[in-house]
């Protein structure tokens, strides 16, 4: 099995310097999670009698997969402009908003803060 080279970044005296280290690969495609679950939950809440296919639950799984790991990189190249060693919530919400359209990026960040602060005062 083949291992793949992934970059990290640390931080020491405000520079910022790459660290290369090995990561194996898992049974879980480098990362990626599932989300076939959670979008059968929200689809059965919204309407009740209808179903979803697997073909169409793949695709629906490679679109969130793919969304987050454009916001996460996004994000991730803002902290790095800023030299800062700490990912922030407004580094993810500046992120969102480049990359999504209008509208959708205002709910986006509105719910995404409504969970965060749910979550935070539980």
């Amino acid at each position: 099995m083949a291992r793949s080279i992934i970059k990290r970044y640390r931080c020491s005296r405000r520079h910022l310097r790459t660290i290369s280290s090995k990561k194996l690969h898992s049974s879980t495609d480098l990362g990626h999670r599932n989300y076939s679950l959670y979008v059968n939950r929200v689809l059965k809440e919204v309407v009740p009698q209808k179903g979803i296919s697997s073909r169409t639950l793949c695709v629906m799984n490679t679109l969130i997969n793919d969304i987050f790991e454009r916001i996460a990189m996004k994000a991730c190249n803002m902290m790095h402009f800023r030299n800062r060693c700490t990912l922030t919530p407004e580094d993810i919400q500046r992120a969102v908003y480049l990359l999504l359209p209008g509208k959708l990026a205002k709910n986006a960040v509105g719910f995404g803060s409504e969970a965060v602060n749910r979550y935070v005062h539980s």
